[in-house]
């Protein structure tokens, strides 16, 4: 539905309306008491989209970065981290962190910007707000807005749309979405006033008959530039240049501080301009146009230069609009400002075989590309990528040439060269920041390094979380990069699910009495993997997966249990009737009684039981899932999180909209906490010293008080366990204790990542306790050689030494003299370089322990043929055989 929005009338200002430290709501009624807790992310190291980079141009090394759905951060040089700016946001204004745009003040640098708001159709029910802070973010104001803003609506990658006059920071621009025009205030940003005579909203959307409000979005006026060089210190700048939306009037100027506008005369048309960057030094302003406002997409585009003092336009694109080679637009695009006449720009969007990026320093008269095809499939590169610091971003790919892995990146809306250091830069793609410190390796004809730059910004979507009693302390089911089992709290996994890989992993469980083994269901694109199954299984605690078959019709993973001790599992894939299955996997039954796309979950002690819940009604089987009944149970909420309690048979917790809801029966009837006014999710932990009963932790209103609440006794009691200044806006949609620590909880957030939490001045502060390491190896592997000259057939022999299963096998070595694989059987084969990659294929996927398969390849060599040092399988190192 389209929502109609509210302007003020021309010239009126917006009052500044809030001032905001934290929470700044009030109760009526008492509210639980609070405890004190240190929370922390889990690591993971980004996982969302970072859409823009922003360099203060005036104080070296502040930065900041704002994303989609997960706020902004500001980066500390002294630890290398992104510091969180926006963590006070709650439930109230969850929007909130969606950051539409920012911007630092180049002149009193303490100053920040940010507008603020995620969705402008009905998904958000907030008006948008700019947010100002004199701390460098550490404290925020916020003026209102009376019009949606859109930080994760199409267009979102282009900007920036606030700005801060260079000569009199009082004044500070923003360009608004959906008709909304060009606002301006003049007291760094507590008042706002649209500038009426701005001529120009901007008309392009998307799908303007898109029913849903999104594809209909219309980006608007989408940046805001000044030419410094037109204005003096304390006097306000004359010549400032507008972005819009507007494929026949993308760029607007003023040359009289905003009195008057005019559109740009002879500027290019048909494209929409994503960036704006303006070098007041040689009096240019560049544009990167695209015929699509973004993210995901671009087809065609150019790259244009406007001398400010003539007025002459002068297409630089690296490959023109013109040319068949142009299946992208452009978007990122940054100057050196130690050498303004070095420019670099982004494609927007080649996704395959990657993003390419595109370097001049003569002013956009010739360019060198960032890698080039060779002889197809292959490639040069200019750079290397090193991605040590956080391995999961291989995405457990074997790609074919010319596809690599790690990819370069993708969505580069954003690409910045830092303005005090000619060899850093950082660019943002749809999965974390990258960037590198030797960037002028490019013109010396050396391979410049690309590392990831994300710790401490942590994007992901968390849609389920589990904790066993043994093996590793958790395991994350997220959204578009599908989970991780996190060994370690503190350090960033080293891989990703696969076999199979889900885009995102929609529902995790374990067996009770036997946690090594598990369960996930999950989502990916049917077309790309028609073979593949939209569930999996691990008998190792989440170290390596195989997948069983699935009923016909399924595209999406819904939620999935697992029985107590492992020998069976019900699932609900959304859209579809449930199934269950005896084993993992292998074949499914149809379960009767049971509406199609309920909540599943099991009985924690009893592997027959299993229980479901749909529409505010609750379903018990008694014979591992093959029928359910409908309870008498009433007065439950339409939908609904539940989870059975641990160690106690028919203990039931549901939250929903109107509170949290407990069950000794096995759902025959539920009691309401009459403390609990409003549940999103349930969890339980290690109960506390001198308590049999495991702790309780739910995100909740509770006595009037939205928050992340413990309870030692049953629900009796709650204490608060977060603060207003550790909310997380759009959280709590999966929640769980620790059962080895007292007193730990774990929080799945929609935007920043997972956080865990300890009560302040906890006596054990190890925050992996029981860590359990990844496998060892329990693997040999035999490799064996008959060559001739320049060729050669190897041979390889993969042994399970272990007591567990190897699941989806994946071989890697290195060749040490050059040697090139090429063809193979048995596995899939792949080479990047010296390293190589094999594999398994369906019927190969699981080596039994005592089993082994054998695989080979034709290969060639020169010079000499010695054979590799070391093998791995699943990242675990293997002993060599003879």
């Amino acid at each position: 539905m389209r929502v109609k929005l509210v302007h003020l009338l021309a010239g009126a200002l917006v009052a500044a309306s809030m001032v905001v430290t934290g929470s700044a709501a009030t109760h009526t009624a008492e509210a639980a008491p609070a405890q004190a807790y240190n929370w922390r992310n889990v690591e993971i190291a980004g996982g969302g989209f970072v859409p823009s980079i922003i360099f203060n141009q005036t104080e070296q090394n502040l930065v900041y970065a704002r994303t989609d759905i997960g706020g902004a951060y500001r980066w500390n040089q002294s630890t290398g981290r992104w510091v969180p700016l926006l963590d006070w946001v709650g439930w109230d204004k969850w929007g909130w962190n969606g950051v539409h745009s920012l911007a630092t003040d180049p002149v009193q640098t303490n100053r920040v910007y940010a507008a603020v708001g995620m969705y402008t159709n009905s998904w958000d029910p907030n008006n948008g707000a700019i947010l100002r802070s004199t701390d460098k973010g550490a404290t925020w104001q916020a003026t209102a807005l009376p019009f949606k803003l859109g930080g994760n609506m199409p267009g979102r990658g282009m900007g920036e749309r606030l700005a801060v006059d260079p000569n009199r920071d009082s004044v500070v621009y923003f360009g608004a979405p959906d008709g909304n025009g060009l606002w301006r205030s003049t007291d760094y940003g507590a008042t706002w006033a649209k500038v009426a005579n701005f001529p120009n909203v901007g008309n392009y959307a998307p799908d303007p008959s898109d029913p849903n409000g999104y594809l209909s979005h219309r980006p608007g006026v989408v940046w805001v530039t000044f030419d410094k060089s037109t204005g003096t210190s304390g006097n306000a700048t004359q010549g400032i240049y507008v972005g819009v939306a507007d494929k026949g009037n993308t760029v607007y100027r003023s040359v009289n501080g905003g009195t008057s506008w005019e559109r740009v005369a002879g500027q290019p048309t048909g494209y929409l301009a994503h960036k704006g960057v303006l070098d007041p030094v040689n009096h240019q302003l560049y544009i990167a146009t695209s015929d699509t406002g973004g993210p995901y997409d671009g087809a065609k585009g150019d790259v244009w230069k406007y001398n400010t003092a003539t007025g002459a336009w002068t297409q630089i694109s690296p490959v023109p609009s013109s040319s068949s080679d142009d299946y992208f637009g452009y978007s990122g695009l940054t100057i050196d400002r130690q050498h303004p006449g070095t420019i670099m720009v982004a494609t927007q969007i080649s996704w395959w075989p990657d993003v390419i990026f595109f370097r001049s320093t003569d002013g956009g008269a010739t360019w060198t590309r960032v890698w080039d095809f060779t002889s197809y499939p292959n490639r040069s590169f200019r750079y290397t990528m090193d991605i040590s610091s956080s391995p999961w971003l291989d995405f457990g790919t074997n790609p074919q040439p010319p596809e690599v892995t790690p990819k370069l990146g993708w969505m580069t809306e954003s690409l910045e060269i830092d303005p005090f250091n000619s060899n850093r830069m950082m660019y943002g793609t749809g999965a974390t920041i990258y960037g590198t410190t030797n960037l002028t390796n490019w013109d010396s004809g050396s391979q410049f390094t690309i590392r990831p730059m994300a710790a401490g910004l942590e994007e992901t979507a968390v849609l389920d979380l589990i904790s066993p009693p043994t093996g590793a302390p958790l395991v994350s089911a997220l959204g578009d990069i599908g989970g991780f089992r996190h060994n370690s709290l503190t350090t960033v996994p080293s891989k990703l699910f696969t076999q199979p890989v889900f885009t995102s992993t929609t529902s995790l469980d374990y067996a009770e009495a036997n946690p090594g083994v598990m369960v996930r269901a999950g989502n990916f694109t049917d077309a790309d993997r028609p073979n593949d199954s939209h569930v999996a299984f691990s008998t190792d605690g989440g170290a390596n997966w195989f997948q069983g078959t699935e009923p016909g019709g399924i595209n999406e993973g819904g939620t999935v249990a697992a029985a107590a001790d492992g020998s069976r599992f019900v699932w609900a894939p959304k859209g579809q009737p449930v199934h269950y299955s005896v084993g993992f996997g292998n074949s499914w039954t149809q379960a009767q009684g049971l509406p199609t796309e309920s909540v599943v979950e099991s009985d924690r002690v009893n592997a027959s039981k299993f229980y479901g819940f749909s529409g505010g009604r609750f379903y018990v089987s008694t014979n591992g899932g093959a029928t359910f009944t409908q309870t008498a149970a009433t007065g439950l909420p339409t939908t609904a999180k539940f989870k059975a309690l641990t160690g106690k048979e028919g203990d039931i917790w549901l939250a929903g909209e109107t509170g949290l809801f407990h069950s000794t029966d096995s759902g025959a009837s539920f009691t309401a906490l009459s403390t609990v006014s409003k549940a999103v999710s349930v969890g339980f932990g290690k109960a506390a010293p001198g308590r049999t009963n495991p702790a309780l932790y739910t995100m909740a209103t509770i006595d009037g008080v939205n928050g992340v609440h413990r309870s030692d006794d049953n629900g009796v009691t709650w204490v608060r366990i977060n603060d207003d200044q550790h909310q997380y806006g759009n959280a709590g949609d999966a929640i769980t204790g620790d059962p080895r620590v007292y007193g730990r909880v774990y929080l799945g957030t929609n935007g920043r990542g997972i956080l865990y939490a300890d009560p302040v001045g906890t006596t054990d502060p190890d925050p992996d306790p029981d860590p359990d390491p990844e496998p060892t190896g329990d693997c040999e592997v035999t490799y064996g050689v008959n060559q001739w000259q320049g060729g050669f057939t190897g041979s390889v022999t993969i042994a399970n030494t272990g007591t567990a299963p190897l699941s989806g096998w994946r071989l890697a070595f290195a060749f040490p003299s050059g040697q090139r694989v090429t063809s193979g059987w048995g596995a899939t084969w792949a080479q990047d370089g010296a390293n190589v990659t094999a594999q398994s294929l369906g019927y190969n996927g699981t080596i039994a322990p005592g089993g082994s398969v054998q695989v080979g390849f034709n290969g060639s060599w020169s010079g000499s043929n010695p054979s590799p040092a070391a093998f791995t399988v699943n990242n675990n190192p293997c002993t060599t055989g003879s």
